[in-house]
C-alpha cells in the first residue's frame, strides 16, 4: 500500500445499539483490502433504512462485514488487494458494500464497483448503488418486468421508489406509484409515473383498476407487507408478480390465497446484503450496460433530499426516521 495512505481514519461508530444508541465520530484503524477487493478513499456515502435497523440492533450484520454503517459509497481507488482487477489506483468509482461506508476509507469487492457516471458528482454517485442494485435485482431479474408491462411502485418518493419509477418509465413501462403527500406525488409524476396515488386520500386498488381498464398491474414492488399484501393481490393482473424487499408495516399478512391461484400470481421477495460477490457482479454488469447509459444521457438522475457532513450522520438518520425526505440522504466527507 502506498505511503500516502494513513493507518487510521475517521468513522461513525454505533455506541450502545438499541433504543439508547448514539452515533459518534471516532478514530478507527484503516481497513485492509482482501483478495479481489479495492480500498476506496470515500468522498460520500448514503443513508439507507437498513442503517437505522442496524443502529437499533434489529438487523444482524452478515459474517465478515464491517460493523460500520453504510452500504454504498463513491470515491477514489486508493489501493488494490491481490487479484483485484478492472480498476487502477486513482479511478473514480461507486460501489455496493456490505458495510463500512460511514468512514473515510472503505473496502469493496472490485467486481461490485461501477464507474462514477459522467456528469455526476460524488454525492450523486453515492446515492446510486444500493437502490439501483436492489431495484434491478428484484424488479427486472427476480420478477422479470418486461417493456410494455404495467408497474406499481409503493413508496414512490423514497430512494428505492424514485429509482424504480425512473428505470421502469425509461425502459418502456407504464408506471404507477403511491406516496403520502401532494408534493411527493407531483415529484413522482415528474420522474415518470403516469399516475401518482396519494394513499392518504385514495385507495390504490381502486385507482389501479381504473387506470388499467379493470385488468390490474403486471408487477408490484412493495416494502410495506402487512395488509398491503392482500390489497396488492387484488391490484395484480392475471399472471401478475409481486416482490417484497422489506416489511415496514409488519411481517405477517392475512389474505385470500384462492385469489392467488385463480389469478396465477407469483409472490416473492428477497434481501441483497448477504448475497455473494458473484451474484452482485451480475447485477453490476447489467446496470453498467442498461442503466448507466441512461444516467449519463441525463434521462435518469439520482434524487437527493439533502447532504450532510459525516459528523452529522445522526441528523440524517432523524430525517430518514421521519420519512419526510424525498429521494436519498447523502453523507459527505
Amino acid at each position: 500500500m502506498a505511503d500516502t495512505i494513513p493507518t487510521s481514519m475517521k468513522a461513525i461508530e454505533i455506541r450502545n445499539p438499541g433504543e439508547n444508541n448514539t452515533l459518534e465520530l471516532v478514530d478507527r484503524p484503516l481497513p485492509q483490502p482482501k483478495e479481489g477487493e479495492v480500498l476506496v478513499k470515500v468522498a460520500a456515502t448514503s443513508v439507507n433504512r437498513l442503517d437505522l435497523f442496524q443502529r437499533l440492533g434489529s438487523y444482524p450484520v452478515p459474517p465478515d462485514a464491517s460493523d460500520i454503517l453504510g452500504l454504498d459509497i463513491a470515491g477514489t481507488v486508493a489501493a488494490l488487494g491481490s487479484g483485484a482487477s478492472g480498476w487502477n489506483v486513482g479511478d473514480e468509482v461507486c460501489a455496493l458494500v456490505t458495510g463500512g461506508g460511514y468512514a473515510e476509507y472503505c473496502t469493496a469487492a472490485a467486481d461490485n464497483c461501477l464507474p462514477v457516471p459522467k456528469g455526476l458528482d460524488m454525492g450523486q454517485a453515492a446515492a446510486l448503488p444500493e437502490t439501483f442494485f436492489t431495484v434491478w435485482s428484484n424488479v427486472f431479474d427476480r420478477v422479470g418486468l418486461k417493456s410494455g408491462e404495467t408497474f406499481l411502485v409503493h413508496g414512490g418518493s423514497s430512494g428505492i421508489g424514485t429509482t424504480a419509477i425512473q428505470l421502469g418509465a425509461n425502459l418502456g413501462n407504464r408506471v404507477f406509484t403511491t406516496a403520502g403527500t401532494a408534493e411527493k406525488c407531483k415529484i413522482c409524476s415528474d420522474l415518470g409515473a403516469e399516475r401518482a396515488i396519494n394513499y392518504n386520500e385514495e385507495d390504490f386498488v381502486e385507482v389501479v383498476k381504473e387506470v388499467t381498464g379493470g385488468e390490474g398491474v403486471n408487477v408490484i414492488l412493495d416494502f410495506i407487507a402487512d395488509d398491503y399484501v392482500g390489497r396488492n393481490i387484488q391490484a395484480l393482473a392475471v399472471d401478475g408478480r409481486m416482490v417484497n424487499i422489506a416489511t415496514l408495516g409488519g411481517a405477517t399478512a392475512e389474505f385470500n390465497y384462492a385469489l392467488v391461484m385463480v389469478k396465477r400470481l407469483t409472490l416473492t421477495g428477497s434481501t441483497l446484503r448477504a448475497r455473494s460477490v458473484d451474484f452482485k457482479k451480475a447485477i453490476a454488469d447489467a446496470l453498467r450496460s442498461k442503466a448507466w447509459p441512461l444516467i449519463e444521457a441525463g434521462k435518469i438522475k439520482p434524487v437527493i433530499h439533502a447532504r450532510y457532513p459525516l459528523a452529522k450522520a445522526a441528523e440524517a438518520h432523524d430525517v430518514m426516521q421521519s420519512s419526510a425526505h424525498i429521494g436519498k440522504l447523502v453523507l459527505e466527507m
